[in-house]
């Protein structure tokens, strides 16, 4: 059975270490902040200026001025900072990020990023993917293994605009944990209930499994 949305995010989570400022892009990635693990201490950074994030907020705490990246309604927590996105911007490009959680339409195997535009369809613009991309090495993308027609978006090539080159090393898709290194997806974890031949059917990047492949533990 293939991971839904909050099980990528669940799984991501396990990724998040003591101390880090974490930025969680559009999409799936805003799911992580209801998912940090008890004990690990975070600062969640969104680029439109606000440090200190916290989970979503209930229906009796809404406040449609507060909001992240996304134009999704957010809470914040005690300690935490608003600014002007041009501080947010420097923070990011000055490499003060630990780790960046993005959404993406492809994934090349030599760790290249398509995930802003699609030809043809109208977008607002690329936003801070390609800041967050330049900033640093430790990214993980959060994304549906294949897209709405069935196909493979873990790809030998990207087909679609690239945001980033060589810049993703790990992939959480609804079908397993993806590690990206020598021009090849390397399989180190399935979801529960898929099986090798599934994911080998749903890749069309090189895929290496390795010989100690595991359940992912949800």
């Amino acid at each position: 059975m293939a991971l839904d949305k909050f099980q990528i995010a669940k799984r991501i989570a396990r990724e998040l270490k003591d101390g880090f400022y974490v930025n969680l892009g559009i999409g799936i990635p805003t799911l992580v902040a209801n998912y940090i693990p008890e004990g690990v201490h975070v600062v969640l950074q969104s680029e439109n200026g606000l440090l200190g994030m916290g989970p979503f907020p209930y229906e009796n705490e809404v406040d449609p001025d507060m909001i992240n990246a996304g134009k999704q309604t957010i809470t914040t927590l005690p300690g935490s900072a608003i600014f002007s996105s041009a501080e947010s911007f420097a923070m990011i490009r000055g490499g003060h990020v630990n780790l960046t959680i993005l959404g993406a339409m492809e994934v090349s195997e030599n760790g290249d990023i398509a995930n802003w535009k699609i030809p043809g369809k109208m977008v607002k613009g690329m936003g801070g993917a390609m800041d967050l991309v330049a900033s640093t090495d430790n990214i993980i993308v959060a994304m549906m293994h294949t897209n709405k027609e069935g196909e493979s978006k873990l790809l030998p090539k990207c087909e679609l605009p690239l945001t980033g080159k060589g810049c993703i090393r790990k992939v959480v898709s609804d079908l397993g944990y993806f590690e990206i290194h020598d021009g090849a997806f390397h399989l180190k974890e399935l979801a529960p209930g898929v099986t090798v031949d599934e994911v080998k059917a749903k890749t069309a990047g090189k895929l290496v499994v390795d010989a100690d492949v595991k359940e992912m533990v949800i």
